[in-house]
């Protein structure tokens, strides 16, 4: 490849409508650091753009450049004539202060704004001229201008262009990343384009004239042909559903410009192009909230921004004429979409008190395309840590929702539109067929609360979330129904994360904090170790409670020791009046165990790993019963983990009871949790009583048992249920089909041995496997003389804190020898006091020998 070739400006295909003119004369780029120019302008020529170049659509040829500074300077042109020249060039910058190092006053810039740089002469072949001012920061810009130091009339020498998304490159520069658009080119060198409208048409040019005025400008090219309007103005925003040739697959690649393989414009550029969603059209209210669309394996779906004359190049070197395409509706292998015109306001109003409410909002239109309300994202990132705004693009990332405040502003199509909106388990979903007409200003929407859980007592929470700031956590949280949303700070590595929001003492919503009361946020954090295990603190009080990472990567940094373990993060975190959550259950698998056995546990967090339609995942619900199958009693919470828009806040969610009479504030949903009359859940609701009592409590019988009756009601708007189960230590056992929305039931029960008992509800959407839609914590019925005991799972938690002492006996960092010998007491002592009640049974158990004895030998 010529050098020439490697230096060439090309972002994407030329338009016809532009011819380059192959001026002769001029200098070599090399030759600028002879002729005077700034140090830094002569250092930079070497990256100054070469050969056959395309910006913004418009074909340039460079050779040899025009220096502008000393005298005049002239360049023939074979006859032509034209309605728009465009002019590739740059200036100079311009001293900030004199020989002696003194400001220059008055002080306008690196690049004066006004200051006349040069004028360039128009010569018409019938001998008259036009002349034209060349003003730095107006027609032209500096070399290496400083940021907010742009021209005015004219624009970098390579179009704005789409960005992929960090997690999409393989070295991305991850902030900017984020933005998902590039304004122009960077670099040593970068020209301006200014494009110049000729008054006489008509008359043929036959050369130019250029004159300095002050400074520098160095003039690369020029370019001459026809436009309906100024050639690098585009108009605002429109979409198109192109169809593939048939058996071919849409690549949605992009290549280092930006530009996709099989769609380009010229004077325009493709913003986006997805696979077209396919959503139900007749039939969309009566399908369910959060139903993934099916997508197109022959359409695309394509955002464009464009000049009026632009054309769309296509495989095989078709073209379509973007006017055309706007004109008639449909051209080549292009149908357009409506477009989003009409300013509404759209408001959702509770049905009984008619005040507008928190809601999750999906809109989109009749060729699928989602509209965003103009304060939101238009193409949501579901990758991790990389984007925080408030939106939610379900498992298969292509249904796009977001959350508004219950009253927000969206640009619509005149037409059919699509609405759905949801808020919780609690409100049934609304999808509705809305008709925009021309002035449309206002559309309302109504919900309804069917299920009396709240009333009941009953609070929902999110147990895990993370990255979100309290505010932005407040509106996922109360759209979504949420009562509680527990932020977690935490470290990464050298990240740290919402360790700043941490004061020890603030519920964002609370009535003391100025908020309803209903809606709560408070930010504890989750301490982690990579191997050994994590654990939620939950609302403590006082310091932050740190180191919150320990170990190495991938959750601290490297060369941290392991400092502290679980069992003595849980132990500060009671000091300070928190609430002990493991979470993510029961990944990492190891001390997780030690931290039970010590009772310094308050519940287990289950989850499906971000899927709705997954349900709970029953490896961790199987893991959870061991403990209680030994006599080791941690209600069950729900959270999400949530680290990006793939997941929403309370996708499965802890509802726990507040005791009769008391306010619901955040100290009484720790207390509940504490109490363990709790029940996760993705969708249905459902309550338990054993002889009337909730979970969380244990009925104590005599030695001979008797029989318990077991009561359990259970209901939902969102998640069809399809059958209850009753679990007594681990088991089913009994079982009872319901319909989709409700259902009740009980159940007499003899047990003549300790058992503990809840209640497990199945479920599934049309089309989707069967899943563990929701749990209770138990209820346990302790039989006098019958311990609450399972040696194989004695055995197994055992292995799990041999194996908790086993790394930091060997390949976890060491901490100074104190603090390890503190930590390996710990683990012994947790170890101790299982593994003397599997001597009591009298079970022979294989382990390592960590507490030794008679037996081992």
């Amino acid at each position: 490849m010529s050098g020439r070739a490697k230096r060439a400006v090309v972002d994407g295909p030329a338009t016809g409508n532009f011819r380059p003119l192959g001026l002769k004369g001029g200098m070599a780029f090399s030759s600028l650091r002879r002729a005077g120019v700034s140090e830094a302008m002569a250092k930079a020529a070497g990256a100054a753009p070469m050969g056959k170049c395309i910006s913004w659509g418009i074909p340039f040829r460079i050779g040899k450049a025009f220096l502008i500074k000393d005298k005049p300077v002239t360049a023939a042109a074979r006859p032509f004539e034209a309605e728009w020249l465009v002019f590739l060039h740059v200036s100079d910058a311009r001293p900030m202060t004199d020989r002696r190092g003194n400001i220059i006053l008055p002080y306008r810039g690196e690049a004066p704004l006004g200051e006349h740089a040069a004028d360039y002469v128009v010569i018409y072949a019938d001998g008259s001229e036009e002349r034209l001012p060349i003003r730095r920061r107006r027609e032209t810009g500096a070399l290496g201008a400083r940021w907010g130091e742009a021209p005015l009339e004219a624009v970098n020498h390579a179009k704005p262009h789409p960005l992929r998304a960090a997690h999409e490159q393989p070295n991305p520069n991850w902030g900017w990343s984020q933005t998902r658009a590039v304004a122009g080119a960077g670099g040593a060198w970068v020209n301006y384009l200014w494009a110049w409208k000729n008054p006489h048409p008509e008359k043929a040019i036959a050369g130019f004239r250029f004159e300095p005025a002050s400074g520098a400008v160095v003039l690369s090219a020029i370019s001459a042909g026809d436009a309906s309007s100024l050639p690098v103005r585009w108009e605002t925003r429109r979409k198109a559903v192109l169809r593939l040739p048939k058996g071919t697959a849409f690549d949605p690649t992009l290549d280092d410009k930006g530009m996709l393989k099989q769609i380009k414009l010229d004077m325009g550029q493709v913003i986006s192009a997805q696979a077209r969603p396919v959503y139900p059209k007749g039939d969309w209210p009566r399908t369910y909230n959060n139903k993934v669309p099916a997508t197109s394996a022959s359409e695309v779906l394509v955002e464009y921004a464009a000049h009026p004359d632009a054309r769309f190049h296509l495989p095989g070197g078709k073209t379509v004429a973007a006017a055309d395409l706007e004109k008639r509706g449909k051209a080549g292998a292009l149908e357009a979409v409506a477009p989003a015109t009409e300013r509404v306001t759209l408001e959702v109003v509770d049905k009984a008190t008619r005040q507008p409410v928190p809601v999750k909002l999906h809109v989109h239109g009749e060729a699928g395309e989602y509209l965003a309300p103009v304060d939101r994202h238009r193409i949501p990132n579901s990758a991790w840590f990389e984007d925080y705004g408030v939106e939610f693009t379900t498992d298969e990332r292509i249904h796009y929702c977001t959350y508004i405040g219950g009253r927000t502003v969206i640009d619509l199509p005149a037409g059919r539109v699509y609405v759905e909106v949801s808020k919780g388990f609690e409100i049934r979903p609304v999808r509705k067929i809305v008709h925009v007409k021309r002035g449309t200003r206002k559309i309302t929407i109504e919900i309804e609360r069917v299920l009396p859980w709240r009333e009941r007592g009953w609070v929902s929470a999110d147990t895990h979330v993370h990255f979100l700031s309290p505010r932005t956590a407040m509106l996922e949280g109360s759209g979504e129904g949420v009562n509680v949303v527990n932020l977690l700070a935490s470290q990464w590595g050298e990240l740290m994360t919402n360790a700043g929001d941490f004061d020890g003492k603030t519920t964002f919503g609370s009535r003391e904090a100025g908020g309803d009361g209903e809606h709560l946020v408070r930010v504890g954090t989750e301490n982690r170790q990579h191997v050994l295990g994590h654990i939620s603190l939950l609302g403590y009080r006082g310091d932050i409670i740190a180191p919150m990472t320990t170990g190495g990567p991938d959750e601290s940094a490297i060369g941290d020791p392991v400092g502290c373990l679980l069992t003595e993060w849980a132990r500060q975190c009671k000091l300070q009046d928190g609430v002990t959550i493991l979470p993510h259950y029961p990944y990492p698998r190891s001390e997780n165990a030690a931290a039970i056995l010590s009772g310094g546990i308050d519940a287990v967090e289950v989850n499906s790993r971000g899927s709705c339609y997954n349900g709970l995942n029953p490896y961790s619900l199987v893991d959870w019963y061991r403990y209680l199958n030994c006599g080791y009693m941690a209600p069950v919470v729900g959270g999400t983990d949530k680290m990006s828009a793939g997941v929403s806040v309370g996708l499965v969610r802890t509802y726990a009871r507040i005791e009769a009479g008391r306010e619901f504030t955040y100290d009484a949903w720790k207390d509940a949790i504490r109490s363990g009359n709790t029940f996760v859940t993705f969708g249905p609701l459902v309550e338990v009583a054993v002889d009337g009592r909730p979970p969380g409590t244990t009925i104590k019988t005599a030695r001979s048992g008797g029989t318990v009756d077991v009561t359990w009601e259970a209901a939902s708007v969102t998640i069809p249920m399809t059958r209850v189960d009753l679990i007594v230590n681990g088991e089913v056992r009994e079982s009872r089909a319901v319909s989709s929305d409700e259902g009740r039931g009980s159940w007499q029960v003899k047990v003549e041995r300790s058992s503990w008992m809840a209640v497990l509800v199945r479920g599934h959407q049309r089309g989707k496997p069967e899943a563990i839609a929701a749990h209770t914590s138990p209820v346990m019925v302790e039989v006098e003389g019958s311990p609450f005991f399972s040696a194989a799972d004695a055995v197994t938690i055992l292995e799990q804190v041999e194996g908790a002492l086993a790394y930091i006996d060997t390949v976890g960092t060491r901490a100074e020898t104190k603090r390890y010998r503190e930590m390996r007491l710990v683990l012994t002592s947790a170890h101790r006091g299982l593994h003397n009640r599997l001597h009591q049974a009298g079970r022979y158990h294989e382990h390592t020998a960590v507490d030794d004895h008679q037996e081992h030998h």
